[in-house]
């Protein structure tokens, strides 16, 4: 009976990992590969610039795209188990690739399942030797790693939430990606620097705007 269900879950786990069998080549997924423009990966994905959404402006722009595979095929949403990619670009180049999966398409499945399909491509996976989390918008706690492909330039995590129903990918240009974060922890460290400044121009700004108001409203007013 176990041997029946293993062999059950085989197709599914195909399914879910269909986009890395098509190459052994941490560089791409599903054809979007690191370094490639913003406008090429428009192109590929079907969406238009007015979807790209500008996270952080300086010192370096970097902004975000997020795609849904449901949304360009039908039969996606009976078999496609990614519910929404991200990609994150910077100075206009790919630079890192965050892959959510939907829940119930997932349903059943347990990390070793998902470490053993993915290492079918990529060998064996690097297991941390202590628990590494890392930052989510969603989960407080952030996310744990429970795998790692990686060579010199690029690196791939499968990553678990921390009530253990959630899978993802995170997939990322070394390179780029560490540019990216170095930019991103600049330009809030020049936020910080900047915002008592900006708290003092925009308490200027106000008291400017009562004082043309209480010019205009004061020869009117009666009792």
């Amino acid at each position: 009976m176990k041997k029946f269900r293993s062999i059950k879950k085989l197709p599914l786990l195909v399914l879910l990992f269909s986009p890395l069998l098509s190459g052994a080549d941490l560089s791409t997924y599903r054809g979007f590969q690191f370094g490639m423009s913003l406008s090429a990966a428009l192109k590929h994905s079907g969406m238009n610039i007015s979807e790209v959404t500008t996270i952080h402006e300086r010192p370096a722009q970097i902004q975000e795209l997020a795609w849904n595979p449901e949304r360009f095929s039908s039969a996606s949403r009976e078999t496609d188990p990614v519910q929404k990619i991200v990609l994150t670009f910077y100075k206009h180049q790919l630079s890192r690739i965050v892959v959510d999966y939907d829940i119930d398409k997932t349903s059943g499945l347990t990390s070793e399942d998902i470490i053993e399909a993915v290492s079918v491509t990529y060998g064996s996976a690097g297991r941390p030797s202590a628990e590494t989390l890392l930052p989510s918008d969603v989960f407080s706690g952030g996310v744990k790693v429970i795998a790692r492909w990686e060579d010199s330039d690029y690196s791939l995590d499968l990553i678990q939430s921390p009530y253990g129903s959630r899978f993802g990918l995170i997939a990322r240009s070394k390179r780029l990606d560490g540019l990216a974060q170095t930019a991103i922890a600049n330009g809030i460290r020049l936020d910080e620097q900047e915002a008592p400044q900006l708290q003092v121009a925009e308490e200027q700004n106000a008291q400017s705007i009562l004082d043309k108001t209480r010019l205009v409203n004061k020869p009117h007013f009666r009792p």
